[in-house]
C-alpha cells in the first residue's frame, strides 16, 4: 500500500503489549497531502484527531472531522484519509486486531534512515487499494 508521503509516526502501543488485540500510533500528516488511496483491509481503525483537520471517506460519504473528533473505519470497508489544509494534522490511529503498527515503524526507520526495530518486521495486514484518493476540493 502507498503510504501517507512524509508522515511523522510514532507506535504508542503496540501487538506484544496487548496481545494482538489493539495497537496505538500517532501520525502527524503534512498540510496539502492527499493521503493514501482508498482502500480496505481485515482490521478495524478508528482515527482520533488530535490537532488540525482531516477529511475521511468511507465507502462513499465524505466528512471533515477536526481535533476531539473521532472517525472509524469498520474492516473490509473502503476509506481513506486526507490533509488538504494548509496546516499540519495530527492523529491516533487505534487498529483492532494489532499488526499494522508494524508499516507505520517501517516508515518511521525509514524516514529516520535507521534499522527498523525486530518487532516491526513481523508479518503486516495485507492492504488492497480499491480506488483513488480524496481529491482536493475545488
Amino acid at each position: 500500500m502507498p503510504s501517507v508521503a512524509n508522515p511523522r509516526t510514532n507506535v504508542l502501543l503496540r501487538s506484544e503489549e496487548t496481545g494482538g488485540s489493539i495497537s496505538v500510533t500517532e501520525i502527524t500528516v503534512p498540510p496539502q497531502n492527499a493521503g493514501p488511496p482508498l482502500h480496505t483491509h481485515d482490521f478495524d481503525e478508528a482515527f482520533h484527531v488530535l490537532e488540525g483537520e482531516l477529511i475521511f471517506q468511507v465507502e462513499d460519504a465524505l466528512a471533515t472531522k477536526s481535533a476531539g473528533e473521532i472517525s472509524f473505519a469498520p474492516r473490509n470497508v473502503p476509506h481513506a484519509l486526507a490533509n488538504h489544509s494548509d496546516a499540519p494534522a495530527r492523529y491516533l490511529l487505534i487498529c483492532a486486531p494489532a499488526g499494522f503498527e508494524r508499516h507505520w515503524a517501517l516508515v518511521a526507520a525509514e524516514a529516520a534512515g535507521i534499522a527498523p526495530p525486530p518487532w516491526a518486521l513481523k508479518p503486516i495486514p495485507e492492504v488492497t487499494v480499491v480506488g483513488p484518493q480524496i481529491p482536493a476540493q475545488a
